[in-house]
């Protein structure tokens, strides 16, 4: 038995006693009516759980094949082909030491190579501050602007 349907029947058992009208029998029938509109939102709390819970698990089931198929791409770069180095374009390694715009105008990327071989990404406003700090060996490279000026 629901609790809607314990509701009801307790609402017709009072209904059926005939109690004579008093104070008491009053107290009853707001606690059975009380009791019917709790048995209500119960039922309509549990729908609502129940269609939470078929969402979550599409959204769960559409994850796991987001995974797998993220998984299977990451399963083909590990098949990198070491003959596959020896095409790299060397123009394009050149062209990054130089420094090259992401499409905001605003900023320039550089890239410096420390003397430990890590190469590092910095913009204006780390070369204006003269110096950076390599996050592989810990060293402070300092830059200076003078040589910029001198030749402008």
């Amino acid at each position: 038995m629901t609790i809607s349907e314990k509701s009801a029947y307790l609402k017709g058992l009072m209904e059926g006693m005939n109690l004579a009208s008093s104070d008491e029998t009053k107290l009853f029938g707001a606690i059975v009516d009380l009791l019917g509109d709790m048995a209500q939102k119960v039922s309509a709390i549990e729908k609502t759980t129940i269609a939470i819970s078929d969402e979550l698990d599409e959204i769960e089931d559409d994850l796991d094949a987001i995974e797998d198929y993220i998984m299977d791409e990451d399963e083909d770069e590990d098949d990198w082909d070491d003959e596959d180095e020896d095409d790299w374009d060397e123009d394009e390694d050149e062209d990054a030491e130089e420094g090259f715009d992401y499409g905001d105008e605003d900023s320039t990327i550089y890239e410096v190579q420390c003397t430990c071989g890590e190469v590092i990404n910095f913009d204006e406003d780390t070369l204006e501050a003269g110096s950076i700090v390599c996050p592989n060996c810990g060293e402070t490279l300092e830059f200076s602007l003078e040589d910029d000026e001198d030749e402008e």
